[in-house]
């Protein structure tokens, strides 16, 4: 039976864990040179916690049983 390359084994890992590591330092490269519109950009009236300080949300009034 051949004995288990360990060597082999651990240069994989290490290579898989660089490729991972390039293709989240690119994602995030990404999104800072082309912010998503999923309402989290810096400046957004909904998510800039100082608009919200200034002009803080509305809440839509419930119909009362008396009027």
């Amino acid at each position: 039976m051949a004995t288990p390359n360990y060597g082999y084994e651990k240069r994989q890992k290490e290579l898989a864990k660089k490729k991972k590591k390039e293709d989240k330092l690119r994602e995030k490269a990404n999104r800072k040179l082309m912010p998503s519109s999923d309402g989290l950009a810096p400046g957004d009236p909904e998510t800039d916690v100082a608009s919200l300080e200034r002009d803080p949300p509305t809440v839509p009034e419930l119909p009362t049983k008396n009027g």
